[in-house]
């Protein structure tokens, strides 16, 4: 195998592309994709996430969204189809235990083994905090409380789909071979500000908020990578197309790989608010997670892209 520092083809300095078709307005970045050194090349990876062997993949070429969707994006989707989510159809979702705002007896109850998670009645991508909550003014914010399935409709509407595993890594790269992050290795710029919206402090209790966000920050917040894409890592996870297996990377295709054929979860990507080394240190290129596809919480969205 190639020293991960040694090759990388792709672009440099890709130029942003048009505005999607129909209603979907995000801002998208073309991509004439490329070959990268995929997984976990520093060590940095969580055990049972699978993030390696690290391996050779091309990918052909695609457009992405430059951002994660947002609030005012979901809504123009739901304001033209009716469209219901998932959690407002279950009538509640996963709330941090910090952000919630509703009555206690519209808390249902806590998730095994992170209780930090709380099931809030009423909770929904427009009452991202809970009933007593509201998006007013989070326009600009990444939407939440968003499934698979629902990240999967708006790409219908929209006429995109949700990136591949592949092509969300090798966009948050940004050209940068084997980084642990979209702008390289170091998490502090060298002022010591922060990068990316994730947990200052101990976590699950204090948040020192240096970065100035408890929960979403907007999505042209901080600094985009090389290519042109914000907040890759932080902020939401965002989904990806692919079912998830720890052990795909052993067994992946070179070529554009789509994931295993079936599976019990959908991966994501990039890590969340809540990332913190005491609990989960996945703010990093090459981090996996994955939940059921009909899972929604306070700290996932998505993005979309489209082939060229």
């Amino acid at each position: 195998m190639t020293s991960p520092q040694q090759t990388f083809q792709g672009p440099t300095l890709p130029g942003p592309a048009a505005t999607g078709p129909g209603g979907h307005t995000v801002t998208q970045v073309a991509l004439p994709g490329g070959e990268f050194l995929m997984g976990d090349a520093r060590g940095d990876g969580n055990p049972g996430d699978g993030e390696g062997p690290v391996h050779r993949v091309r990918v052909g070429p695609f457009t992405i969204d430059a951002t994660a969707v947002t609030n005012a994006d979901f809504a123009r989707f739901v304001d033209a189809t009716g469209y219901r989510t998932e959690s407002e159809i279950f009538g509640f979702s996963a709330v941090f235990h910090l952000a919630v705002a509703a009555r206690p007896e519209d808390i249902l109850g806590r998730a095994a083994g992170t209780p930090w998670w709380l099931a809030v009645r009423g909770a929904d991508w427009r009452r991202p905090t809970g009933p007593s909550g509201a998006c007013d003014g989070l326009d600009d914010h990444p939407v939440v409380h968003v499934s698979w399935n629902d990240a999967v409709a708006y790409c219908e509407w929209a006429g995109r789909r949700l990136p591949t595993e592949a092509e969300w890594e090798y966009a948050s790269r940004g050209g940068l071979c084997g980084a642990r992050y979209p702008w390289g290795d170091e998490l502090l710029d060298p002022g010591g500000q922060w990068r990316t919206n994730i947990w200052q402090g101990r976590f699950p209790t204090d948040n020192d908020l240096d970065d100035g966000y408890l929960t979403t920050a907007p999505v042209r917040s901080f600094t985009p990578n090389a290519f042109g894409l914000w907040q890759t890592v932080g902020n939401v996870w965002e989904w990806c197309a692919d079912w998830y297996a720890p052990d795909y990377y052993a067994r992946s295709v070179s070529i554009d790989p789509q994931g295993p054929e079936g599976g019990f979860s959908r991966v994501l990507r990039g890590g969340s608010y809540l990332c913190h080394d005491s609990y989960c240190n996945r703010y990093r290129n090459s981090a996996r997670s994955s939940n059921t596809p009909d899972s929604s919480m306070g700290n996932a969205g998505f993005r979309t892209v489209g082939r060229e």
